[in-house]
């Protein structure tokens, strides 16, 4: 008999909410203080983890939570980026 697998779970720095891993959108900061997109969620350096959906996106922005969560400044173009995957990610897999 399998034991049922654990479903890895983590919290959108954004809403608060808990999530499986694969549901959100990781975001890292490398030792050299580089932010980007990391969708494979395998990149070396420290990790936030948002929502895939626009309005933690926006939310995100507004409190400049991966700020706090990075510790790396975030520029505002950055958000734009994010919000680009998300809706190219959710328009290939509809």
């Amino acid at each position: 008999m399998n034991k049922p697998r654990k479903i890895p779970m983590r919290k959108c720095v954004a809403t608060g909410e808990m999530f499986p891993k694969k549901e959100l959108l990781r975001i890292v900061r490398s030792k050299e203080g580089e932010v980007s997109i990391d969708p494979t969620g395998k990149k070396n350096g420290r990790g936030a983890y948002l929502s895939k959906n626009k309005e933690a996106i926006l939310l995100a922005k507004k409190k400049n939570s991966l700020k706090q969560h990075l510790e790396a400044n975030i520029d505002e173009e950055f958000y734009d980026e994010i919000l680009a995957f998300v809706e190219k990610e959710n328009t290939s897999n509809s």
